[in-house]
Formats: C-alpha cells, sequence, structure tokens
C-alpha cells in the first residue's frame, strides 16, 4: 500500500539560534492544521552547531507528523534549509525559523497569499517590535540591498516563506543565499509577492553583532550583485573592472613618457612601474572575464535560460533543463 504524501512540507532549519522547538512545534502546529490539516513537519538540525535533544526527539517519536535529521556536521542555516526542501514531501513548502519570528497567525494569510498564479510567498514583519537599533540596522541592510538587486522586498532576511515545489527546487541554495531568496526568484522569473504579517514579541530582543558579521553580510550582498547581473555575461564584470586598471595605468605611463621626451629621467620613478602594473592587471583580469565568457558559452546549451509563464494556444512547454528538479535527494541515515 503506496504511503499518502501531505500536501504541506513544514521545513524548520535548525541552526545557531533556536527556541524551544517543542514549543514551536506546538504553537505552529496548531496554526497549520487550522488551514492545511494534511501537513508534516521537517526538522534539520546543522550537525555540530546543533543536536536534537532527548526530550524533542521523544516527541518526534511519538507523533508521525514530525521528521528529524541531523546533518553530519555544520553545513549552516542554508544547508539544512536545502536539505529540509530535499527531504519533503508535500507540494506547498512553508518555511519556518527555529525561533518565534511572527505571530502564530500569521500561517493562514501567508498561505491564502499563495495563489495559483504566485510562486513564492515572502513576510515582511510589520508592525515591528524590536529596538530602534535593529530597525536601523534593517533599514540600512534593505537599502543596499535595494540599490543592488533592484528589488523592492522589505525584509527579506525573514525565515517565514511559502513556496511551490517547483519553484522551491528550481532555486540555488549555497553559502549565506538563503537570505537573498526573493531575489534569485526573481531573477528566475518566478513570481514573489510580499505580505506583512505581525512580528513576534518573543523577536524583539536587541541583535548587535560581531564586526566580522557585518563584514560579511555585505560581501554576500555584492556576491549577490555579481550572480543576479554578471553571471551570464561576466566580461561585463571584469571588463569594467580591467578598464579602470588599463585607463590609471595607460595614463601614467602617458605622462612618463611624455617626460621621457622631454629629457626628464625615468628610470628610478616608482610611478613607472605602477604604471606597468596597473596595465598588466587590466590584461589579466579582462582574460579573466573571457574565460569566464568561455566557460558560459560552452555551458549555455546545458542550462535552462529561460521559463515560460504558460503556453497559449497550440504551443506546448517543455521545461528548460534548469526548471526541472534541481534539489539533489540528500544521502542520509534515516530519519530519528
Amino acid at each position: 500500500m503506496s504511503e499518502t504524501l501531505p500536501y504541506l512540507s513544514v521545513v524548520v532549519p535548525v541552526a545557531s539560534r533556536a527556541d524551544d522547538l517543542a514549543d514551536v512545534y506546538s504553537v505552529f502546529s496548531k496554526a497549520v492544521a487550522a488551514v492545511a490539516p494534511d501537513y508534516e513537519f521537517v526538522f534539520v538540525f546543522d550537525g555540530s552547531a546543533t543536536t536534537p535533544d532527548e526530550s524533542f526527539l521523544k516527541l518526534a517519536q511519538h507523533d508521525s507528523r514530525i521528521r528529524v535529521y541531523e546533518l553530519s556536521h555544520t553545513f549552516g542555516e542554508t544547508g539544512a534549509l536545502r536539505t529540509g526542501i530535499a527531504e519533503s514531501r508535500g507540494e506547498i513548502i512553508l518555511t519556518l525559523p527555529a525561533y518565534f519570528q511572527v505571530v502564530p497567525g500569521a500561517v493562514a494569510p501567508l498561505l491564502a497569499a499563495l495563489v495559483p498564479d504566485v510562486d513564492i510567498v515572502v513576510t515582511k514583519r510589520e508592525p515591528r517590535h524590536d529596538p530602534r537599533l535593529n530597525r536601523l540596522q534593517t533599514r540600512v541592510f534593505h537599502a543596499l540591498v535595494r540599490w543592488v538587486t533592484g528589488t523592492e522586498f522589505g525584509d527579506i532576511a525573514c525565515g517565514v516563506r511559502a513556496l511551490r515545489r517547483p519553484a522551491a527546487e528550481l532555486l540555488p541554495l549555497y553559502g549565506d543565499l538563503h537570505r537573498f531568496l526573493p531575489a534569485f526568484a526573481r531573477q528566475q522569473g518566478l513570481h514573489v509577492v510580499e505580505v506583512a504579517l505581525e512580528q513576534h514579541p518573543k523577536d524583539s530582543r536587541m541583535r548587535v553583532y560581531r564586526p566580522g558579521t557585518y563584514v560579511r553580510r555585505i560581501l554576500d550582498v555584492f556576491t549577490v550583485l555579481f550572480l543576479l547581473k554578471f553571471t551570464e555575461k561576466p566580461l561585463r564584470f571584469f571588463g569594467l573592472v580591467a578598464l579602470w586598471f588599463l585607463g590609471a595605468g595607460v595614463a601614467i605611463t602617458s605622462v612618463l613618457a611624455v617626460q621621457r621626451l622631454a629629457g626628464v629621467g625615468i628610470a628610478n620613478r616608482p610611478l613607472l612601474l605602477l604604471g606597468v602594473l596597473l596595465i598588466a592587471l587590466g590584461v589579466q583580469i579582462a582574460g579573466l572575464g573571457l574565460i569566464g565568457e568561455i566557460v558560459v558559452h560552452w555551458q549555455a546549451g546545458d542550462r535552462g535560460l529561460y521559463r515560460i509563464k504558460r503556453p497559449h494556444g497550440n504551443a506546448r512547454s517543455t521545461p528548460p533543463p534548469a526548471a526541472q528538479s534541481t534539489t539533489p535527494r540528500v544521502q542520509s541515515q534515516p530519519p530519528h
């Protein structure tokens, strides 16, 4: 007898920050059951960073709706989220953080916004209950993200999302890029909407991070800039950088050449070495861009560079390679 698959899968990546998971499950399972009785919860623990305690494992053993996976070592929240999506079975995927980020009553309007023409629904925590410093950090971060990506999302870091399975399997999830999932979804041509949901009072504590965390976030933003705008045309990025180096190098060496023609010695001038160095760097950076273009050219036939929204009339749509299931099933031990 075949196993009946749930309609809704709730994926909970458990990484560095977590509340009482039994409490999270108890509260949100009631909210989920009110709108989608056929559901499952998939908890993924990020290896050595977090491990399930005995009380939670006992709860999972007595509740068939809970499935628990523990990664072999630390992969980060993105790795846990990717594993949860791969191991989930529902056609609709609801992602929740392992802590209270929005009120439980937000589940119903979030799923209601996933109408047939929408692929992904993301959350904007509003009204906010956290301190002014948190809100200031959020505004600055999102202003930078909007400037880089050209999207208008107001809270892309919120981990509460609803996704259709084909859309979830289409998105790249690695590194710390789960925060920018809406931007990558827009790049893939998916229909993404943002709904305002009330922030949970437990999510209102002061959050001040180490300086290295802010540096990594800025680097992530510029990583996203490159991936969104220059993945298919790397020479435009590397060529622009190369032009700056070449322009500066040519300007310096041109001035030195004029001075040499005027009888001024330049053999012992540090500027001569700097000019030659800048020209050499410019040529090398342009060469990297050309190599990138060659790689993109040769792989273009194996990549899905388009996504058809819907065929009309007698047209029939065959999904491009990247639109088919691209999320690998993670080889793992049996779930707890």
